[in-house]
């Protein structure tokens, strides 16, 4: 990977003037945005704003037209969503994207297999002592992300019968269950039950403050974003309207008018 030369800027995860058409239709006009470590970063914006598209970049489903993608200062603009995840960037989607026949636990679980067991196909067929132990240890990070999203008697249920709520908490579970450097929620607290947005802020907090992940979200629930983000970045049409505090963009006038209403 090319490194940039302002890398060591503190953001672990940048996107540079990116944009991004669909026809003639400008979806992103030169987005600048950044997340740092231990930030929890809000992206709000009235519906088509580009909020998305945004995510789609930056995890790397879609390669934006111009503009660059960095991680730790490196380029990655070209780097598949495969390529991406195996490095630290996690993503839940606005629907829900769960394996619904596998247990809950086994959902969890599948997020850490990529990592191998260790000892190849021969380790399989004579479940040698390395293959259990990490197979153990896959178990019980598993058991206990269950029961820091609140769901940990949850395990055994199927994951396709669950609400709403709990099954973007299982999703949330998955993304959190091999430890992301850079987490990407779209609409996280969508359907979810006030007790269950509580349990989410509470996650989202201690990933970032305890672990030091840089955590983007988008959420219509304005209310929600302002209480849990130390920053929050305006989309419309595509361009960033406005960046600051929560108090910041409340008090923004441009903000007001193009999204959350003029008194």
């Amino acid at each position: 990977m090319s490194r940039d030369s302002d890398g060591s800027d503190g953001y672990v995860l940048r996107a540079r003037g990116v944009s991004v058409r669909f026809g003639g239709v400008k979806a992103l006009a030169g987005v600048d945005l950044g997340v740092r470590a231990g930030e929890v970063c809000g992206l709000i914006g009235p519906n088509g704003a580009g909020k998305t598209t945004l995510f789609d970049v930056l995890s790397g489903i879609r390669r934006p037209d111009r503009g660059r993608l960095l991680l730790d200062g490196a380029d990655i603009t070209r780097r598949s969503p495969v390529w991406r995840a195996r490095h630290g960037m996690r993503r839940t989607f606005q629907r829900q994207q769960l394996f619904g026949q596998l247990s809950v636990a086994d959902n969890v679980l599948v997020a850490q297999e990529w990592r191998g067991g260790g000892g190849g196909p021969a380790a399989d067929l004579l479940a040698s002592p390395t293959r259990r132990r990490r197979e153990r240890e896959r178990r019980a990070r598993g058991e206990r992300v269950l029961e820091d999203c609140g769901i940990g008697a949850l395990g055994a249920s199927y994951a396709g019968g669950l609400p709403v709520g709990q099954a973007r908490m299982v999703e949330l579970a998955r993304a959190v269950a091999d430890p992301p450097r850079v987490l990407l929620l779209d609409e996280p607290a969508s359907g979810m039950s006030a007790p269950e947005r509580e349990q989410l802020a509470r996650v989202v907090r201690r990933l970032a403050e305890e672990e030091g992940c840089a955590v983007l979200l988008v959420e219509h629930d304005v209310a929600f974003v302002m209480d849990l983000c130390a920053r929050v970045v305006v989309l419309d049409l595509g361009s960033v309207l406005a960046e600051g505090t929560p108090a910041e963009v409340r008090a923004d006038p441009s903000v007001r008018e193009a999204y959350l209403g003029t008194r």
